[in-house]
């Protein structure tokens, strides 16, 4: 059984593939055992589901994070190339909006919100730049959570599968032992 949960088969990012039982008895040698090896087995559908459960997570913040970067890339862009003052409106709070007058070119200092209440300051050719970079890298996170998920989905359902014939196999088991014992006292009488 233990070798059964130590295959060395994964993914690129290092989470282990489900393990197929394809005959129970072959796989629990003692049927003393199966609560053990039912319990493993659960145990690991559980860590599939909560590996899911945080990509799911994850895709869902770069979902909403990839907008933001875009958008915010697309304002840096359009100030850089801007020769004159652009006039704009924004929200100063849930409901009120006003309107700015901002410097554009290319001595144009641009704040950005690194996280944790952080702002830093950065010329605009240079935020382009970690804009640029912070996007890609979201993209490609978003598609690895995506090739995670898709790998945890078909993980989860083999392990439901192994569960679902184990737990039958136990329950053909118990019935087989059950009128073995009722033809015995039969036999008694």
């Amino acid at each position: 059984m233990d070798t059964l949960f130590n295959s060395t088969k994964t993914n690129p990012r290092g989470i282990p593939e489900a393990p197929f039982v394809e005959k129970v008895e072959e796989f629990i040698k003692d049927p003393n055992d199966f609560d053990l090896c039912f319990s493993k087995f659960q145990e690991r559908l559980s860590k599939y589901k909560f590996m899911q459960e945080s990509k799911s997570s994850n895709i869902s913040q770069l979902k909403i994070r990839i907008p933001d970067l875009e958008n915010s890339l697309k304002i840096c862009r359009t100030l850089k190339s801007k020769d004159e003052p652009v006039e704009t409106s924004y929200q100063l709070n849930d409901t009120l909006f006003t309107k700015a007058q901002v410097e554009t070119g290319e001595d144009l200092q641009i704040g950005l919100w690194l996280g944790a209440d952080v702002m830093l300051e950065y010329p605009v050719s240079e935020a382009i730049e970690l804009l640029t970079e912070k996007l890609a890298d979201a993209k490609e996170n978003l598609r690895i959570s995506t090739e995670d998920m898709e790998f945890l989905r078909e993980n989860i359902t083999t392990m439901e599968v192994n569960c679902a014939r184990l737990y039958n196999w136990d329950v053909e088991r118990r019935q087989a032992l059950k009128q073995a014992e009722q033809g015995t006292e039969k036999l008694k009488i």
